[in-house]
């Protein structure tokens, strides 16, 4: 089957009320490739104001709680995303994974949460530079997919976005192949946990200093089926590449 290319922006902790008018660009670009599906994730304080800058766009959260409720401050439950008018949320982050210890079980529960709250889901996964460089990163990969994935799931609700950590932020790339034979893998894995009608549904996103240089290149990758985007995506001149070559594959 033809999976459709998903380009998806993440803000991370960037964006003010004025950043909204970058949005507005972002996704009335976007309309000129209707063969894309397009969202963008920004702070938590933005999504409210975003949806209603730009009615219809798909917006999402960058991480939500496990509990649906209850005593965890300064947290935001999937159901409150849904509230505010989120459509999708990011879980497993490496930004989470490294920086707040988030195991493989805290992000399934997350996503078990997101996808019972009526959200879709974004699941990340990906290496360390040494564990790439010692030759594990497959395994190491899988093992996270096999942690994290959620027991039962729509599989048109539930993406994975591989970004290698060595590659985010730093405008390092793995090679296509390399990029290839992960995605590969990750495919399979998919079959071998949730089945392969499961599998041929989901969509593989790649992550990791993703621009409009190298987005053809990398989103032409087998089984690549679109983009996790951070710093190129909080502008439209720079985010708008990479819808146009996800667009042209």
């Amino acid at each position: 089957m033809t999976r459709r290319k998903y380009v998806v922006g993440n803000w991370k902790m960037n964006g003010l009320i004025a950043a909204l008018d970058e949005a507005k660009a972002i996704f009335a670009a976007a309309e000129a490739h209707s063969s894309v599906d397009v969202a963008l994730c920004p702070p938590f304080t933005l999504i409210g104001a975003m949806v209603a800058a730009a009615p219809g766009a798909a917006v999402g959260g960058q991480d939500c709680h496990a509990s649906a409720s209850g005593a965890f401050t300064g947290s935001v439950a999937a159901p409150m995303l849904a509230d505010a008018g989120a459509s999708l949320v990011i879980v497993g982050h490496s930004e989470r994974r490294e920086g707040f210890d988030e195991s493989d079980a805290d992000v399934r529960a997350k996503a078990e949460a997101a996808l019972a709250a009526g959200l879709s889901v974004i699941l990340c996964v990906g290496e360390p530079r040494a564990v790439r460089e010692s030759g594990g990163a497959i395994a190491y990969v899988l093992a996270q997919v096999a942690g994290s994935l959620p027991g039962d799931f729509d599989p048109a609700r539930l993406a994975i976005a591989y970004e290698p950590i060595w590659a985010i932020g730093t405008g390092l790339v793995p090679t296509v192949a390399d990029v290839a034979d992960m995605h590969g893998a990750i495919r399979a894995k998919l079959g071998e946990q949730a089945g392969s009608d499961a599998a041929r549904v989901m969509r593989i996103l790649y992550g990791g200093s993703v621009n409009g240089e190298n987005a053809a290149e990398l989103l032409g990758a087998g089984d690549v089926d679109g983009a996790l985007v951070g710093g190129a995506s909080l502008t439209a001149a720079k985010f708008a590449p990479i819808v146009e070559a996800a667009a042209s594959l």
